[in-house]
């Protein structure tokens, strides 16, 4: 018979002293699970909100939230009308940080190259930026759009741009999050960005 080791007897011994089961009676009072199923009072709850009323009230709310949102999205923060006309420049070059390959893992342009799109494709209309809640604006971006200079996009800091398009029969653009404003570094509005050369002109321009 094969000897165990020290070990081994140990662990038998311990796992043969737990495996077995020991009644150790009632050492004090138990109690039922008392707290509702979670789920459960869930759906209690949306049924007494269903009877008052308050679940339509809120489902309402929502739609009217949303469509609000859509009408009237929230205004491009940290702009302000123009008080100072203000002429800059901007070189939209910028430098790849990853390798750009083809379909077929080809690489086509290094990490670190800088490119300036305006070198491929020109800028085919120009950008007026406004806001649409300021009536001025409005009326110097209609009259820039009716001048006899290179077509201009509508895009709005704030303000409703369907109302826009209902009234002008135009499409009607939106900065959503104020994306295009900051890589452009505008600050004020009404401000026009156009094309010389490779750069970009912005020309932030007073209303009267």
């Amino acid at each position: 018979m094969t000897q165990l080791a020290p070990f081994a007897f140990a662990t038998l011994l311990l796992f043969g002293v737990t495996a077995r089961a020991v009644d150790l009676g009632t050492i004090g009072p138990t109690y039922g699970i008392t707290e509702p199923h979670l789920l459960a009072d869930i759906e209690r709850r949306l049924r007494e909100k269903e009877r008052s009323g308050e679940l339509q009230r809120l489902i309402d709310e929502a739609r009217a939230r949303g469509v609000e949102a859509v009408r009237q999205p929230a205004p491009v923060e940290g702009l302000r009308a123009t008080e100072t006309a203000r002429t800059f420049y901007v070189d939209p070059s910028f430098t790849l940080d990853r390798n750009i390959v083809d379909a077929g893992g080809r690489l086509l342009f290094a990490a670190g190259t800088r490119k300036n799109p305006l070198d491929v494709v020109s800028l085919s209309k120009r950008l007026l930026f406004f806001d649409a809640r300021d009536r001025r604006q409005v009326t110097r971006a209609r009259e820039l759009m009716a001048g006899n200079g290179a077509p201009i996009k509508p895009i709005l800091t704030g303000g409703s741009y369907l109302d826009l398009m209902k009234s002008w029969r135009v499409p009607v653009y939106y900065d959503q999050q104020g994306v295009l404003t900051r890589r452009f570094g505008i600050r004020q509005v009404p401000a026009l960005v156009s094309q010389e050369g490779l750069r970009l002109r912005i020309d932030e321009m007073v209303t009267r």
